[in-house]
């Protein structure tokens, strides 16, 4: 009976040694997260006292994440994604299948990370509305509209509407059409022209598959809509296709 208790007392020290060790390592994973950190090291609190500027695309990541997964913190998770995609810009008009690798990425985070940088997209948009920037030439236009849309999956059709002086008006979506057509209708086009008093218009569109070459449709199109301009008094300064970082300009080539 002695040898057995002894046993049974090997046996207890051994499962609480045991026991003390899985706790040791599970406080360790817990004391690795983000709230383990120096208080001027965390993001949002490193965000709320040096500013947004001072923080790395991670840290800026992390804050919309909010949480990692287990055994990796948000910031560790932000990473990953930044060094998969490289930029922000990559991040965006990504598939679902993009993202799946990334353990504790669900939709709700992924629509987050979306959410962001449609709002930063539309923050320029606006901007540049508001600044009443003339225009002088396609790379103007090109500069403006460019970030928004080289990277779209589908074909999409603006127009700018500019005033006697060639300041932008607004900038406005006409029509949003399949991967590889847009139709624009050109007496919705004059009749806001006309309402937003504007005297000339530059018409944007992109081409997803990068080919910035004018398709027969492309071409019609703006031989009608400088035709129903002129009729109005309101003229047709260029029609610009925008592709992977180039562009086709109608007035350059002389076509308008």
């Amino acid at each position: 009976m002695k040898g057995v208790s002894s046993v049974i007392i090997r046996l207890n020290w051994g499962i609480h040694f045991i026991s003390k060790g899985v706790k040791a390592v599970a406080e360790q994973n817990k004391n690795s997260g983000i709230k383990s950190w120096p208080q001027d090291d965390r993001p949002r609190e490193k965000l709320l006292k040096k500013g947004a500027s001072s923080l790395s695309n991670s840290e800026l990541l992390a804050i919309l994440l909010r949480t990692g997964a287990k055994g990796t913190s948000a910031i560790d998770l932000a990473r990953g994604i930044v060094e998969k995609f490289g930029t922000f810009r990559n991040m965006n008009h990504t598939d679902a299948r993009d993202w799946i690798e990334f353990k504790g990425l669900g939709p709700a985070k992924i629509a987050q990370i979306q959410a962001a940088l449609e709002i930063g997209r539309r923050f320029r948009e606006v901007e540049v509305n508001n600044t009443r920037q003339k225009i002088s030439s396609a790379r103007d236009v090109v500069s403006i509209i460019m970030p928004q849309m080289r990277d779209l999956k589908t074909e999409v059709f603006k127009v700018i509407y500019l005033n006697s002086n060639n300041k932008i008006i607004e900038i406005s979506d006409a029509a949003t059409g399949t991967v590889n057509h847009a139709m624009p209708i050109v007496r919705e086009i004059i009749h806001a022209a006309l309402q937003k008093f504007a005297a000339a218009m530059i018409c944007v569109h992109n081409h997803p598959s990068a080919n910035i070459a004018p398709s027969a449709e492309d071409k019609k199109f703006t031989q009608e809509l400088t035709a129903a301009g002129k009729l109005m008094d309101i003229k047709l300064l260029d029609h610009i296709i925008i592709g992977d970082d180039a562009f086709y300009s109608f007035a350059e080539e002389g076509i308008i």
